[in-house]
């Protein structure tokens, strides 16, 4: 697929930015400043601290964001004693751990080969391998059965990846983020809920439209002004059901 075109408004998939052509700049040179250089194949992991959990990150996954931690607070608050959890776009892994210290049981996936991998071995490395099962899929593609609680920290931006590591921070024309809420009431139990993290350094009218074409009822748990790469930004997590 091509790039939007600076300005152009209407993507290859049919996304079409609700933000004025002046914003769409700003957050697409954000964007630029934050894959450029590229990794270039570089191998390294990163060893981090988050909400009392020890996470191994290589290149090839993005690290947990500064203020990821708020989310992940949200649905350790979230998650149920006997929950059937399913953490969508893993990643390292975080958020699917942190619900397991309660949840009978996280399913996480992840398009990436290299986050599945980290998933499983931050698990054990957490001491919470034997209720943490991970593989790879394409949004619901191979996801079996229903879920209490779904949970998903998307990708801010809509830009086309160039490598690996950069697949991680952007989700091109939002197809993936579209497909999951036309799919996710299919793989909800009775009474189940979900929990969606998202900032306004993304298209965050885009996403509420996303929401409320589905017809899920919308909650917001919190919101938090901070700062993203310099730029003023507010993240929102959602409770939908």
């Amino acid at each position: 697929m091509k790039p939007n075109q600076p300005g152009s408004g209407l993507g290859t998939a049919g996304y079409r930015p609700t933000m004025s052509d002046e914003r769409v700049e700003e957050i697409r040179e954000l964007h630029k400043r934050l894959v450029a250089p590229a990794q270039d194949g570089a191998d390294t992991e990163q060893t981090v601290s988050w909400l009392g959990l020890t996470l191994k990150v290589p290149s090839e996954v993005m690290t947990p964001c500064a203020v990821s931690p708020l989310f992940g607070k949200a649905v350790a608050d979230e998650v149920k004693e006997g929950d059937r959890v399913l953490d969508m776009g893993a990643g390292s892994g975080a958020h699917g751990i942190a619900a397991a210290h309660k949840a009978a049981e996280v399913i996480a996936v992840d398009i990436s080969p290299y986050a599945v991998a980290a998933v499983r071995a931050n698990a054990e490395l957490n001491n919470v391998g034997d209720r943490v099962k991970a593989h790879q899929s394409d949004i619901f593609e191979n996801v079996e059965g229903l879920f209490d609680l779904i949970i998903f920290n998307p990708p801010f931006h809509w830009f086309p990846a160039r490598n690996v590591a950069e697949a991680a921070t952007t989700d091109e024309n939002y197809a993936a983020l579209t497909r999951f809420f036309r799919e996710a009431r299919g793989h909800l139990a009775d009474g189940g809920r979900m929990m969606i993290f998202f900032s306004t350094v993304g298209d965050i009218d885009y996403l509420r439209k996303l929401m409320r074409d589905a017809g899920f009822r919308q909650e917001l748990v919190f919101q938090h002004s901070g700062d993203f790469a310099g730029m003023p930004a507010d993240y929102f997590t959602y409770r939908l059901s």
